[in-house]
């Protein structure tokens, strides 16, 4: 076999490894004297970074209106549609009389456990009775889970 591996046939793929640009090499080079620095000054010593600077003018960042804001309040919630419940009575996750809310819905890996509550939004259409308990619910969502024979708890 001439293809065994050994340690005397070892080798990279070819151009795995590029060549090396070596600085400094004189005029004919194109990288002698500054080796590509450019010339004297900040931007020829490391450690620099003058992202936004615009030579002592107001950056544009703090030139243009701020605008909106952020609700610390906000909660994070997952929508839970009767497509969802759904699926997961012919997957065989949810047994008869199980209560579909966050805990269940991170359990079975539905939902992240960084998501603050349940949204149960009116998509679909749900032909049995489940028993949901969620963070908020729509009028629709409410309405065609009484329909069905399902029960509702809001959080």
């Amino acid at each position: 076999m001439a293809d065994e591996l050994k340690l005397n046939n070892i080798r990279d793929n070819n151009k795995a490894r590029g060549k090396i640009k070596l600085l400094g090499r004189g005029i004919g080079s194109g990288l002698g004297k500054t080796s590509g620095r450019g010339g004297k000054g900040q931007t020829a010593r490391s450690g620099v970074s003058i992202n936004g600077f615009e030579g002592g003018q107001t950056p544009l960042h703090r030139r243009l209106p701020k605008r909106g804001f952020v609700n610390i309040h906000r909660q994070e919630l997952y929508e839970l549609d009767f497509f969802k419940i759904s699926r997961l009575k012919k997957k065989g996750l949810l047994d008869d009389g199980a209560v579909i809310d966050r805990d269940f819905l991170i359990n079975i890996g539905y939902m992240r456990a960084h998501i603050s509550g349940v949204s149960l939004i009116a998509n679909g259409k749900i032909d049995f009775p489940a028993k949901v308990a969620v963070t908020r619910a729509s009028s629709k969502a409410k309405e065609m889970l009484a329909v069905a024979g399902g029960t509702l708890t809001l959080e």
